[in-house]
Order: C-alpha cells, then sequence, then structure tokens
C-alpha cells in the first residue's frame, strides 16, 4: 500500500551524521564509524529503503535552531543566520537529489497527483513535501515568501529548547514576541504551522491567534505515554477539530513509558512494537470518531536508529507491516488507507486548493 511518511529528517541524515542515503541501510550500517552508531543507532531510512517500503511521499525536513550547546546533533547554532545556512545546505542536498532523479519535489496539487498516481517502483522518484522543524531558519516574517518560492508547505515555530519565536521542547512558557508576525506571514503563504514540539502554552497560544491550516507532523499521545512532548487528550481534539492530520511518531520514548533517556539506547530494549504505533493511531481515530486524522510521521533515524526504533522494525520498509496490524485492530482497507497516505494528501490539497 502506498504510504506517506510527514516527518523524516533526510537531509539531516546525510549531511550531519554523513550518510549515503542513495544505499540500502545494511550498507551504511558497515560504513559508519562506532561513533557514529553509538550516537545515532543504526541506520533505518534511506531512499532504498523508501523504495523498499512503497514511501512515495515524504515530508523532508530542513532543520537547524538556535542551541550553542547542541554538541551531538551538530544542528544547534549561535545565531540565525546560521540557522539560515544549514537550512539552506539541507534544501541543496535534496535539490541535488532532484537532479539525480531520485526524488521528486512537490510544489502543487498537479506535482502530488503525479506523485500519488505514480507507483513507488526504484525508478520512480519519490515525492518530497519541503518542511522545517524549528522556524529559527526564517530569518523574520519577510522572509518567509523566499522560503514558499523554494517550496516551503510545513514549519513547526520551535523544536528542543527556545526558538526565535516560541518555546519549545523541554522549556516553559508560549510564543515569544516575534511569533506572531512570523504566524500572520505563514498564514499569508499558505503554509501549514506543525504544533510538534511546542510547550502545552505555546500550543494554545498558538491555536488562539492562528486561524490558518496545522497540523503535528510527529506526535503520540499522552495518554498512552506521558510527557510534555505527546499530545493531549484535549490537544488531539483541537487539532481534528481544525481539520489537521497528526502523524504517529516511532521513536522509543514516545512510545514506551518506560524507555530511560539517561541509559544508552544500545543498553536497553524497548517494550514497543508496531502494535504499540497502532495503539496510538487508533486512539487518535477513537477521539475524533472516524479515521480521517491519523497518518504516518516515523521521524525515523531523526536522532535515533533502529535500537531505539519499535523493536520489529528493522528498516522503515517494515512499515508496510503495520498493514496486517490495523485489519486484526477491525480497520476497513478504505480507513488504512486513509491512515497510511490519504489523509496527508486530503490536507494538503484542502491549503493548496484542489
Amino acid at each position: 500500500m502506498f504510504i506517506v511518511d510527514s516527518h523524516l529528517d533526510l537531509a539531516f541524515c546525510a549531511i550531519q551524521v554523513n550518510r549515503d542515503l542513495t544505499q540500502p541501510a545494511a550498507t551504511v550500517r558497515v560504513h559508519d564509524s562506532d561513533a557514529t552508531t553509538r550516537s545515532f543507532g543504526s541506520c533505518t531510512t534511506t531512499f532504498y529503503e523508501l523504495h523498499k517500503g512503497h514511501v512515495g511521499i515524504v515530508f523532508g525536513t530542513v532543520m537547524s535552531r538556535i542551541d550553542h550547546k547542541d554538541r551531538w546533533t551538530r544542528t544547534g547554532m549561535w545565531d540565525q543566520t546560521q540557522c539560515y545556512g544549514v537550512g539552506m545546505g539541507h534544501l541543496a542536498f535534496y535539490r541535488a537529489m532532484e537532479r539525480r532523479g531520485v526524488i521528486r519535489q512537490i510544489h502543487t496539487v498537479a506535482d502530488l497527483d503525479a506523485c500519488v498516481a505514480a507507483p513507488p517502483a526504484a525508478e520512480t522518484p519519490i515525492g518530497l513535501v519541503l518542511t522545517m522543524e524549528s522556524a529559527d531558519p526564517i530569518l523574520d516574517p519577510e522572509n518567509v515568501s523566499e522560503w514558499r518560492d523554494l517550496g516551503l508547505r510545513m514549519v513547526s515555530l520551535s523544536h528542543y529548547g527556545v526558538s526565535s519565536y516560541c518555546h519549545g521542547t523541554g522549556t516553559e512558557g508560549g510564543l515569544l514576541d516575534r511569533g506572531k508576525p512570523l504566524l500572520d506571514a505563514l498564514k499569508a503563504a499558505d503554509i501549514i504551522v506543525d504544533l510538534t514540539h511546542t510547550t502545552d502554552q505555546a500550543f494554545w497560544e498558538i491555536l488562539d491567534y492562528y486561524d490558518g491550516p496545522v497540523a503535528a507532523s510527529h506526535h503520540n499521545c499522552r495518554a498512552l505515554t506521558p510527557g510534555q512532548r505527546q499530545l493531549t487528550d484535549d490537544m488531539i481534539r483541537a487539532i481534528v477539530a481544525r481539520g489537521g492530520v497528526i502523524g504517529a511518531a516511532f521513536d522509543a520514548w514516545m512510545l514506551d513509558p518506560h524507555w530511560r533517556r539517561d541509559i544508552p539506547c544500545y543498553d536497553q530494549t524497548t517494550q514497543a512494537t508496531l502494535e504499540t504505533v497502532v495503539d496510538h493511531i487508533d486512539h487518535v481515530c477513537q477521539l475524533a470518531g472516524n479515521a480521517n486524522h491519523a497518518g504516518i510521521g516515523s521521524d525515523l533515524d531523526g536522532g535515533f536508529g533502529q535500537e531505539q526504533s519499535p523493536r520489529d522494525l528493522n528498516t522503515i520498509a517494515d512499515l508496510q507491516n503495520l498493514l496486517p496490524i490495523f485489519e486484526r485492530h477491525g480497520y476497513a482497507q478504505a480507513d488504512i488507507a486513509k491512515v497510511l497516505s490519504g489523509n496527508w494528501v486530503r490536507l494538503l490539497k484542502s491549503v493548496w486548493g484542489t
């Protein structure tokens, strides 16, 4: 079945982690140094594995943030100009892959329809919707139009820590003074605001101020896995009420309440499985009363690897193994198709106009 994944840090993996994403994951694992594997885990996601798993469209991020203490991902910067530079570097990687015929950047409904219609075979370019994790690469509201022309279609205001516009994961607080002017510019550009990585206060402040399109690209349910990083039931209902989609994330610490972030991933084994992912998706569907607002936003290799993923997942190609789990949960094929691809396609079309 055709799959859309709403959050993959592909350029980060290629540039900061230094992985050749044109190779099978097994090859990348051999090429990775011990230091890389210990920092980022075993590779799960390459273009080869995406083709193998029939993942025909991805939301590929540009990702950099203000964080002078970041010595791990090497995307944390001192100043927004640096974040802008990193972001442009990530975009340059995607353009190089497009020039090689590996991906096809999606700008319009026509591009989207072409990607959905094309069979996800090895010779078919993977569709890529350009997104941004943390708005720090946007220098100011006036810079939004430049990014929009370059293909940017979804933005989260924050990531870990405090961005130039908003408090994020691991902090307490809401929108900063620069946040609302940025939201105005994003609405004018028809760019979806991604509510992922906001604090509880910021989440509600954004929804109160911003009446444009919203989503949560990679988020799970706080009712099943406690913690600020997850969505409460009221947050889920609020996104549903706004017509948004919530992509289920595959990071073990967002799936397994017993996962210890203070213990290296290779020194513990998660109890989370693909069945756990479906439990989070089903929770969203039960709150919504339908299957119209849940999706896949795996975040695989987003700073973690196979060791910190569901224990029955080897690579992203294993997303196809979700199908029989949904069937056991009583989901009809039409609803499975909505969750695996249709809901994100519908949201994009609703924003861009059919």
